[in-house]
C-alpha cells in the first residue's frame, strides 16, 4: 500500500502546480499586451482569444504537476470550497492557500525578469502595465459589477469541478480531468472575461499583485491607484460556495438517490 503524501510535500506541489499555471498565464498576456500588432518588432502577437486558451492550457498544466500529489487545487476557492462540501482537513485550508499565492507570485516575479526589456520599452515607467500580471475592473465606478462577475464565474468553476470530478455522475478519466477543467476556464473567460478579466483565484489575481507593488508598478490596485484588490480576493470565495451549493443541491444528491435505489 503506497504511503499518502506528507503535508509538505503537498503545499510543495500546490505552490509548483501554480507557480506553472500562473507563469504560462501572466506569460500569455504579456505577450499580447507587450507586442501588439502594430509594433515592428514584434514577431508574435495575438488578442483575447489567444489569453483565454493561454488561461485554460495554463490550469491544465498547473493540475498536471500537482494533482497526484495535492489533488492540484491551485486556487483558495477551490481549497475553500472542498473544505466546506468535501471534507476537505481545515487544517490544510490557510497552508494551501499561502503556498498557492507564493507560486503566483514568484511566477509574477519570473515572468517580469523574462520580458523585463519588453516592458523597459513599452513602460518604462511601470505606470500601465499592471494588468499583465493582475486584474481591474472594465467599469471602475461600478465595482458591485465587477463583484458579481467573479461570483458569477467562479460558481461556474466549481460547479463544473464537482460535476467533472464526481464519481456518481459521468466523470471523464482521470487523466482527462485537468484538459476538462482548463476548457472550463477557457469558456468562463470567453463568456465572463470583460467586467473584471475573470481572475475566479484568490492566489491567482493577489500574488502577481504583491509582486507589482513591490516591484514599483504604478495603478496596481493595492498600493497605488483605486484599491480595487479586495474584489478578486472575496468574490470567488463566496462564489466558489455558491456553484458548489448548486451542483450538491441540484444534481449530486439526485445522483445519491438514484444509487442508493438501485
Amino acid at each position: 500500500m503506497s504511503k499518502p503524501p506528507t503535508l509538505v510535500a503537498e503545499l510543495i506541489a500546490e505552490f509548483l502546480g501554480t507557480f506553472v499555471l500562473i507563469l504560462f498565464g501572466t506569460g500569455v498576456v504579456a505577450m499580447v499586451v507587450l507586442f501588439p500588432a502594430n509594433t515592428p518588432a514584434a514577431t508574435v502577437h495575438g488578442g483575447y482569444t489567444n489569453i483565454t486558451l493561454g488561461w485554460g492550457l495554463a490550469v491544465t498544466m498547473g493540475i498536471y504537476v500537482a494533482g497526484k500529489v495535492s489533488g492540484g487545487h491551485l486556487n483558495p476557492a477551490v481549497t475553500l470550497t472542498l473544505a466546506v462540501f468535501r471534507g476537505f482537513p481545515w487544517r490544510k485550508v490557510a497552508p494551501y492557500s499561502i503556498a498557492q499565492t507564493a507560486g503566483a507570485f514568484l511566477a509574477a516575479a519570473l515572468t517580469y525578469r523574462n520580458y523585463l526589456p519588453a516592458f523597459r520599452q513599452f513602460d518604462p515607467q511601470l505606470e500601465k502595465t499592471a494588468g499583465v500580471f493582475t486584474t481591474f475592473p472594465a467599469f471602475p465606478e461600478w465595482p458591485q459589477a465587477g463583484f458579481l462577475d467573479q461570483v458569477i464565474g467562479t460558481a461556474l468553476l466549481l460547479l463544473l469541478i464537482l460535476a467533472i470530478t464526481d464519481e456518481l455522475n459521468v466523470p471523464p478519466g482521470a487523466n482527462l480531468a485537468p484538459l476538462m477543467i482548463g476548457l472550463v476556464v477557457v469558456a468562463i473567460g470567453m463568456s465572463f472575461g470583460g467586467m473584471h478579466g475573470y481572475p475566479i483565484n484568490p492566489a491567482r489575481d493577489f500574488g502577481p499583485r504583491l509582486f507589482t507593488a513591490l516591484a514599483g508598478f504604478k495603478n496596481n490596485g493595492l498600493t497605488d491607484g483605486r484599491r480595487v484588490w479586495w474584489v478578486p480576493v472575496i468574490a470567488p470565495l463566496l462564489g466558489g460556495l455558491v456553484g458548489a451549493a448548486l451542483y450538491d443541491f441540484g444534481i449530486r444528491r439526485f445522483l445519491r438517490a438514484s444509487q442508493s435505489s438501485s
